[in-house]
């Protein structure tokens, strides 16, 4: 129960922001978003209607499609979503007369920022607010189509929309606020503590693993290999570090098998002994 409360708590408080970065940053520059709200806005912009009400009213049949075609969970969280945004959106109406930025730019760069922020957290307790994520949810289960490829072309469909309805520079300007909040969407839900996997082939693992686990303080994994060419057995060490003790790893690595094939890639969220608490995860 206490996670479940946990998530809804996540949930309301990244629509909220999201709501917030749409009345503040978006709305008083004639800015759009992406999906739904975006429709939402093109209407509020030309009848004046409230934007959470139309995305609640909008959100009806695709949330009776995730129902039927998904399952009744996905749905229940869905509804509650759609409605603290919807009702979020209107409730932060007020904000838009303030208008803290002048220059659209800016507006479109910071009103992408905290979106991002505001729906990554919905996401990152797998969390949703309608609109697009039915569908993604839907083409994930049901075809094979990359959903990033659909949502591109429903957004470039708005925007065309926009284009022909309000000009081309708003156009762009919402394209670059869509580009920054799903850049910060990912960066939300990854999390920000990036960590770097290594993998190294040596044939002095042994040494190796004596100076990692004794100088850098990080546990290793070995890994049984094959060379292809050769077909001569190797270990392989694998090891999980901080963006610091990259070049405490190298330099070590350099000094006991100068020869050692080294390969160092991005771990977008490590959890476990070491990095995190068993169980827990940043939000």
């Amino acid at each position: 129960m206490k996670k479940f409360l946990w998530k809804y708590l996540w949930v309301a408080l990244g629509c909220l922001i999201a709501s917030a970065s749409i009345n503040l940053f978006l709305v008083p520059h004639h800015l759009l978003s992406g999906g739904v709200s975006g429709l939402a806005i093109i209407f509020y912009f030309l009848f004046g209607l409230p934007i959470g009400l139309q995305i609640l009213l909008m959100n009806i049949p695709l949330i009776y499609v995730a129902y039927k075609l998904i399952d009744k969970d996905y749905a229940i969280t869905t509804i509650y979503g759609t409605i603290v945004f919807s009702v979020a959106i209107d409730a932060t109406r007020f904000l838009s007369s303030f208008n803290p930025l002048d220059d659209p730019i800016l507006a479109c760069i910071t009103g992408g920022i905290i979106s991002g922020v505001g729906s990554g957290l919905i996401f990152r307790v797998n969390g949703s607010a309608g609109g697009l994520d039915i569908v993604a949810a839907v083409v994930r289960k049901y075809y094979s189509f990359n959903f990033g490829v659909v949502s591109f072309a429903i957004n470039c469909v708005i925007m065309l929309i926009a284009a022909t309805l309000f000009g081309l520079k708003l156009a762009i300007l919402t394209l670059i606020s869509m580009f920054v909040s799903a850049n910060i969407t990912d960066k939300v839900v990854e999390g920000f503590n990036r960590k770097k996997t290594i993998f190294i082939v040596s044939y002095n693992t042994e040494k190796l693993v004596e100076v990692i686990l004794k100088e850098v303080g990080r546990g290793v994994t070995l890994l049984d290999g094959e060379g292809a060419f050769t077909r001569q057995e190797k270990r392989v060490i694998f090891v999980v570090v901080s963006l610091t003790q990259i070049a405490q790893i190298k330099l070590l690595v350099q000094e006991v098998d100068p020869t050692a094939f080294m390969i160092v890639q991005d771990a977008a969220e490590v959890m476990g002994r070491g990095f995190t608490l068993p169980g827990t995860r940043n939000i």
